[in-house]
């Protein structure tokens, strides 16, 4: 008896001893490897890139992030409930990797709560499910140590592959509260006239007051005038935004250089024609008669192809345009200024959400053969556009004529593009000053090279600035009440703010789509539909074929005869005729049973695959996985054996 109770005992505790070891185990690796995990994703969309640890690693001052968000809305759209897993799981692997500098709160906000207030304060965007329904809310609130606040109002998931981006830039603007610093170098009155605002006139969005692309940009930038003459660029300003500046001297142009040098950012505005330019007075009271402008030097030594005499037409989305006529104005469309759709760049995080961009006699840039830099489309023309030179468009343009004469010569042309890589020096050292010019005190020595890939915005037209290519700004009770129909003004807003946001937040580009297809249940898809279109076609020819055919034989001018008609008037069919039509018949009632046949096959091939597919993954899989362990059991079986042995 003593034996089996020894062996009785001596197992429970085994079992005791393995079960301590199990909880052991998982409490150690819960502690020590809780943000482990393997990533098989294409893309690897559920890892964070570098750049977000980097951040969330460097943070030194806490922040809150609150999620606000109406389980309601996942019980009724089962997409946003998927979507709001995955928004708490990454926030909580920031809130791993931030070492305890972010803190996580999430609410529900029932309709007519507190929470639902508090939301509303935050100024997240509540939405009805239903008409005259209650709202449901699905953002993010951050906040830091000084009552900085940064929101989602609503997490979109269409933009699911620009999650990290739009957590990561948060996070950034609340670590860094201050504004950055960006410099304006132009030679368009963007901070509008001086002498009238002095006056109290020119208010933003009227005449001679400040640009509303200005105003924009003001709202979550620093901005700063740098004079057309500088020498050197302030090293307080993180992005340097030069639009439009005209006849830039040597030394003007080395401040720019050596500003992306030592790691400046840089957008580029460059216009072959800039069309609020020529409409503006200058000192004389006349327009400029030259409005194009160009940083040759520094394109060349960059790599960047651009031309100041062309400019690029497209028909398609042509603005309609106004036009004097001899009896009558009459819209026509002007393909010198058009919209811009089917051309943003859907995977760039500052262009995928724009809607619509407008242009007018816009230049095109292109990458030049051979230069060792990334160049990134941002904004492109349709594949139908045509080249024209600056002069078609300079002096009082006919639309009606431009439109007859165009012929699409291919495309897309680049109008906006990224450029990013290891740049060079448009200079071999500081160019000499033209006389009567002293040297800044506080130019730095000569840079050569940047040290790190430099990151660019160019843009081939300044007209995107222009009030009139994107917003109506009106006089709301001695305010200006501004409405966009286009979104100019936040693709600038958005480009520079992408700029400041440094290295890290640039390398955020859109991330792999997390939702993966079944890519040959598609393809299959695809292929059974060509077929049944086919089909259909071809039946509807038959039946329009057929249809004519009777109609001919029952009026009697086919095969009958003259004067064959009964006493109705209308024409006795023939035998003949009468066959031609059941045989007519028997053919649409054939082909009708092929189209389904093809149907048939269709939803008969899709579904054997579906089958295999969940046999494969709920019955071989597992069969796999307990064969190889009785294999493994009576492996380990035979060894012990032949131990004992």
């Amino acid at each position: 008896m003593r034996a089996p109770v020894r062996r009785l005992w001596s197992s429970v505790v085994a079992v005791i001893a393995v079960a301590a070891i199990a909880i052991g185990v998982n409490l150690f690796v819960g502690t020590r490897f809780a943000n482990a995990h393997l990533d098989f994703t294409a893309g690897s969309v559920y890892t964070l890139s570098k750049g977000t640890r980097a951040i969330l690693a460097d943070l030194e001052q806490p922040i809150t992030l609150r999620l606000y968000y109406s389980r309601t809305l996942g019980a009724r759209l089962p997409v946003y409930g998927e979507y709001a897993d995955r928004v708490r799981a990454m926030l909580l692997e920031y809130a791993a990797r931030a070492r305890g500098k972010i803190h996580l709160e999430f609410f529900d906000p029932l309709p007519f709560s507190r929470t639902e207030d508090e939301a509303l304060g935050y100024g997240l965007t509540g939405v009805p499910l239903e008409q005259g329904g209650s709202k449901v809310y699905f953002g993010l609130v951050g906040t830091n140590l000084i009552n900085t606040e940064r929101t989602i109002p609503f997490f979109d998931p269409s933009r699911e592959r620009f999650l990290e981006y739009d957590l990561t830039r948060l996070v950034l603007e609340l670590a860094h509260p201050k504004p950055p610093v960006v410099g304006v170098m132009s030679s368009l009155p963007l901070f509008g006239n001086p002498r009238l605002m002095m006056m109290g006139q020119g208010q933003a969005g009227q005449p001679g007051g400040p640009w509303m692309s200005l105003v924009e940009l003001e709202k979550d930038f620093h901005l700063e005038q740098v004079p057309l003459t500088a020498q050197a660029i302030d090293p307080k300003i993180q992005v340097l935004l030069v639009a439009q500046a005209q006849d830039l001297s040597l030394p003007t142009l080395y401040a720019i250089d050596q500003f992306v040098m030592r790691g400046g950012r840089l957008m580029v505005v460059v216009d072959p024609r800039s069309e609020a330019q020529a409409a503006t007075p200058g000192p004389n009271g006349m327009p400029v008669i030259d409005t194009s402008s160009d940083l040759e030097p520094l394109f060349k030594a960059w790599g960047i192809e651009y031309s100041p005499k062309k400019i690029v037409t497209e028909e398609s989305e042509a603005v309609v345009v106004q036009q004097s006529g001899s009896a009558e104005v009459e819209g026509v469309p002007y393909i010198a200024w058009f919209n811009i759709t089917g051309g943003i760049s859907r995977s760039d995080p500052a262009t995928a959400d724009l809607r619509q961009i407008t242009v007018g006699s816009a230049g095109f840039i292109a990458k030049a053969p051979g230069a060792p830099i990334t160049f990134t489309p941002l904004l492109e023309s349709s594949a139908q556009s045509e080249v024209l030179p600056v002069s078609a468009v300079s002096v009082d343009p006919d639309p009606a004529k431009l439109l007859a004469e165009f012929k699409p010569s291919g495309g897309p042309r680049v109008i906006a593009a990224r450029v990013r890589g290891i740049l060079h020096s448009a200079f071999k050292g500081p160019p000499p000053l033209p006389a009567g010019v002293k040297r800044a005190a506080d130019l730095k020595p000569y840079i050569a090279a940047t040290k790190e890939p430099a990151d660019l915005v160019v843009v081939a037209d300044s007209d995107i600035l222009a009030d009139r290519f994107w917003v109506q700004v009106q006089d709301f009770f001695g305010q200006p009440e501004a409405t966009p129909f286009s979104d100019n003004g936040a693709l600038v807003s958005n480009l520079v703010g992408s700029l400041a946001g440094g290295d890290l937040l640039l390398t955020l580009r859109g991330r792999g789509d997390p939702n993966r297809p079944f890519t040959l249940i598609q393809a299959m898809q695809n292929e059974a539909q060509a077929r049944f279109r086919r089909t259909e076609l071809a039946l509807q020819a038959r039946l329009t074929a057929t249809e004519q055919k009777l109609n001919a034989l029952r009026h009697g001018t086919a095969a009958a005869g003259p004067g064959a008609a009964g006493a109705s008037g209308q024409a006795l069919l023939t035998a003949a005729q009468t066959q031609a039509i059941k045989a007519a018949e028997q053919e649409i009632l054939d082909t009708r049973r092929e189209l389904r046949q093809v149907e048939f096959d269709l939803n008969r091939n899709i579904t054997h695959l579906e089958t295999q597919l969940r046999l494969f993954c709920i019955v071989l899989v597992p069969l796999i996985l307990v064969l190889a362990a009785i294999v493994l059991a009576l492996y380990r079986g035979r060894r012990r054996r032949l131990a004992h042995a």
